[in-house]
């Protein structure tokens, strides 16, 4: 009787080895992380696989980014349609590259904008608190993250006097990453006349097997006319009030111009997903007042095979570049196309630098993001630990050709679970002040040797492997 019963465990055994196999065999990396985890955990690891593993593709009620919002948006904006009128020289001859970014992302590079770089969070929190107060129409706030502390505070109080004001508020906050905010806060919120909505809500998604998949933007548009994105959620700890991690290093950007309408569009969106409501387009995109002519191109992606637009971005700018690569970020868990990516263009004398923490708010995703940097440093990759705090930032300069700044780490998770948006920035002028930003960055920060980086404690390299194995899912 018990070989009759091993026969049906072994059966089973194979069998989850098998569905994980079918169902992630356009994810190799992935597959290899639940493959590991159901090797070690057995029956436990496909019920969490079953739970968290599934692609968002599969579920029909995604809203796609070409409704009429999107067309209304595209209407009301400049777009730019030739590499000629990019407003930058080296991007100009690069008309293949061009070509893509026009292609690929679902919005266009648009011709009427003005940026604004904010690197950190008091500067940003006093910009954002600015435009809120000179709202007329509308403010629509939409953040992973929103803490019930001194600045979730004060941003409470400044929605509930626009609110009285007549201002129309709306607010979406993540199911998880807004996990302890408390009922109280919502209730003053909505006591006050704001509508406010949880996307992904964690009950609703454990059972709905939408757990995995978190929208971790950062957007707030205020009147259609300005708008804001980048690392930086609402909470102390962006303040450097954490006492474990102290001084915060991140990157936020206010925008003028043509891009608040896909700011808004991707608003709008996520508005409607998770509260089942559609908003009116027109009556949140007014005319344009902006005078500027910075190009930006906004890139959304979200969980889905099709989806991953930031990360072809970026994988198309790396290949891209001829002289430099600079990158910022709090999390290094590169798909294998950007491990690649890198690795040829340090390989081919251009000069690649990477900024990672050197403390970090969760040591398990430090320890994977160290498994890949021997990689990088084999190939010539300069690799740099910040040690002033810890850096938050999400920034990539290619060549004086293009910028990024948004939510998406250069990570898995952000790439592929999550919904992110980055602006891609073509002015000159700003992607100078992120490259002073960047080297004043290395100022603060400690170069990390090949020979030196070698020696680190075998315990140490046998967490990274393991880490290495599960980093897709971190």
């Amino acid at each position: 009787m018990w070989l009759l019963w091993l026969i049906v465990a072994l059966l089973l055994y194979v069998a989850q080895l098998a569905v994980i196999l079918w169902l992630e065999h356009r994810r190799p990396a992935h597959m290899t992380a639940w493959l590991f985890i159901a090797f070690v955990c057995p029956i436990v690891g496909f019920i969490a696989y079953f739970i968290l593993g599934s692609e968002f593709t599969r579920r029909k009620r995604v809203d796609p980014y070409k409704d009429e919002t999107m067309h209304f948006a595209c209407r009301m904006s400049e777009q730019v349609k030739d590499a000629g009128d990019a407003g930058n020289a080296q991007l100009a001859e690069q008309k293949k590259l061009f070509a893509m970014l026009t292609a690929l992302a679902p919005f266009p590079i648009t011709g009427r904008n003005k940026t604004t770089v904010l690197t950190d969070g008091r500067e940003t929190f006093d910009s954002i608190l600015e435009e809120l107060q000179q709202a007329k129409h509308h403010i629509h706030l939409d953040y992973y993250t929103i803490r019930d502390d001194e600045i979730g505070t004060r941003f409470l109080e400044v929605l509930v006097r626009k609110a009285r004001e007549g201002v129309v508020i709306r607010v979406v906050y993540d199911g998880i990453g807004s996990l302890h905010l408390n009922e109280a806060y919502i209730a003053k919120l909505r006591k006050a006349g704001i509508q406010t909505t949880c996307f992904l809500p964690p009950r609703i998604a454990f059972f709905d097997r939408r757990l995995n998949f978190r929208n971790h933007r950062k957007i707030v548009v205020v009147d259609g006319k300005v708008g804001f994105i980048g690392g930086i959620n609402i909470g102390d700890e962006y303040l450097g009030k954490d006492p474990k991690l102290g001084f915060w290093r991140d990157t936020h950007l206010k925008l003028e111009g043509d891009s608040v309408y896909f700011l808004q569009e991707l608003f709008m969106n996520d508005w409607s997903f998770a509260a089942k409501e559609k908003l009116e387009s027109a009556a949140y995109m007014p005319a344009n007042p902006c005078e500027y002519r910075e190009r930006v191109q906004i890139v959304p992606s979200k969980p889905g095979h099709n989806d991953q637009k930031i990360r072809e971005v970026m994988f198309a700018a790396i290949t891209a570049a001829s002289s430099r690569i600079y990158i910022t970020t709090p999390y290094f868990i590169p798909d294998p196309s950007l491990v690649m990516g890198l690795r040829t263009a340090a390989l081919s004398g251009v000069d690649v630098r990477l900024i990672i923490p050197g403390p970090s708010d969760s040591k398990l995703v430090l320890l994977a993001t160290l498994s890949f940097i021997q990689e990088m440093l084999d190939a010539g990759v300069k690799v740099y630990r910040y040690e002033k705090g810890f850096v938050h930032a999400k920034v990539m300069i290619v060549d004086d050709m293009l910028a990024m700044i948004g939510t998406a780490n250069v990570d898995m998770r952000s790439l592929y679970s999550n919904f992110e948006i980055n602006a891609v920035l073509f002015d000159e002028g700003t992607i100078r002040r992120l490259e002073t930003d960047f080297m004043n960055d290395l100022q603060n920060s400690r170069e990390l040797a090949l020979q030196e980086f070698k020696k680190r404690p075998k315990r140490q390299k046998t967490a990274e492997s393991i880490l290495y194995m599960l980093s897709p899912l971190l």
